[in-house]
């Protein structure tokens, strides 16, 4: 079977179960809350809100790249946020009807990891605001992320 690959090179493949769990044992507490039981940090604490760095923010489970650091912006809401991600076939999106609100919320499309949510009240040129927990993302400086699979 051919690989599922982005149009920026990166493997889409879903992983097995015995591989994600394999990647989730190095997750902190913490780590595991937000990303395998779908929670939530609280605002104005996570460790990337205030990065500045260039790079890349990738998924603290499998390492695929999320969000540049060109498209995170100041929202105010306490958790990073970003217009748009590295390549939209990496973040996965599924109707949130949770907390008596309908929400979008946002997965990394190799993983299934919580990532957070999408709101359309983010700034041209998309109008997104991808707002995600920081501990659901590992920041790569420029010249250090990932590279592509292929």
């Amino acid at each position: 079977m051919e690989s599922q690959i982005s149009h920026s090179g990166y493997k889409l493949d879903e992983l097995s179960a015995a591989e994600r769990e394999r990647l989730a044992k190095r997750l902190s507490s913490e780590e595991r809350r937000i990303l395998l039981d779908h929670g939530t940090e609280p605002p104005f604490c996570g460790g990337l809100l205030d990065n500045k760095q260039e790079g890349v923010y990738c998924c603290r489970l499998c390492g695929l790249p999320l969000f540049q650091s060109k498209a995170k912006f100041e929202s105010g809401t306490g958790w990073p946020s970003f217009f748009q991600p590295f390549d939209p076939a990496h973040v996965h999106e599924i109707r949130d009807v949770s907390h008596g609100m309908v929400r979008t919320e946002i997965r990394c499309q190799r993983c299934g990891s919580h990532l957070g949510h999408v709101f359309p009240d983010g700034p041209p040129p998309t109008g997104q605001r991808y707002c995600l927990n920081s501990v659901a993302m590992e920041f790569f400086p420029a010249g250090k992320e990932p590279k592509p699979d292929r």
